[in-house]
């Protein structure tokens, strides 16, 4: 497996007359994580007006499949919601890091996981309005059991759940992050033979 995903696709000719064009901007927030950008902007219809978005580094999310069909589920407390998340492993890229190698990092820190077979499945937006951050799934299999190396302030426990049993936690409410939500589906179509790994 290459580290190399489908580009991203370019602006037709025809979404010029949804464009907006950046006049001026600054940088309202600088944070460890996160950065604030505040920008002015000019409408497709020539008016201007302000745009504040969340700058992000991306990340990576691994769907990680071991040999029994089981999944392996993460639940981790998230603050700005005040609960415990079901999830897949996932996080931040590093400056300078490639995709696939933030997540075979991400797995075996977060789970103790490795594994021998990787496919890159997509990439997903999952906050267009406010953020630019994108996350690139993974499917990982050939999993071999090792020790985690959590990050330091970091809480979780992790579990199996066969892809039925996803499907009905999604289907109770009881999933609602959104990349686990989406990495189920694909699961399940992989599941069924209606979509192969590429």
């Amino acid at each position: 497996m290459t580290d190399q995903y489908p580009a991203q696709q370019p602006d037709q000719p025809s979404d010029a007359h949804l464009r907006e064009t950046r006049i001026d901007g600054a940088l309202a927030y600088d944070g460890h994580f996160l950065k604030v950008s505040r920008d002015r902007v000019r409408l497709p219809d020539g008016k201007e007006t302000g745009r504040e978005f969340i700058r992000h580094p991306g990340a990576v999310v691994i769907l990680p499949l071991l040999d029994d069909g089981r999944v392996l589920l993460e639940r981790q407390y998230r603050y700005p919601n005040d609960r415990v998340f079901i999830e897949f492993p996932a996080g931040k890229i590093d400056a300078g890091e490639a995709s696939l190698a933030s997540a075979k990092r991400e797995l075996e820190e977060e789970t103790g996981y490795t594994a021998s077979d990787w496919h890159f499945v997509c990439t997903i937006h999952n906050a267009i309005a406010y953020s630019d951050e994108h996350l690139d799934l993974f499917l990982a299999r050939g999993l071999v059991a090792g020790e985690a190396r959590l990050d330091q302030g970091e809480f979780l426990e992790t579990f199996t759940a066969t892809v039925p049993e996803l499907l009905e936690m999604v289907k109770r409410g009881e999933i609602t992050d959104v990349k686990t939500v989406i990495g189920t589906f694909w699961l399940e179509k992989f599941a069924s033979g209606a979509w192969k790994p590429d």
